[in-house]
């Protein structure tokens, strides 16, 4: 592998695990904020359509994520 590749793909590497980072953050603030509760009338509601395409979209983000690690442990297997 050549240094330059070998460079660019330790980049991404550490671009990709900065994003994890800062979603992990996110989504730990947001767990934060669900803890206290709303008063009725400002509980939002959504409907089921809603609430699938939510969750179909974090499917596929943990989809990719699983994939990300499994190429990167094929690609080096000594990490």
């Amino acid at each position: 592998m050549e240094p330059n590749q070998q460079e660019q793909r330790l980049a991404a590497d550490q671009d990709f695990l900065k994003s994890l980072n800062e979603l992990e953050d996110i989504l730990q603030e947001n767990l934060l904020e669900d803890e206290a509760p709303l008063p009725e009338e400002q509980i939002p509601t959504q409907s089921p359509d809603e609430l699938n395409i939510d969750l179909a979209a974090w499917e596929d983000a943990v989809a990719d994520i699983e994939q990300y690690f499994e190429s990167k442990h094929k690609k080096d297997p000594s990490s």
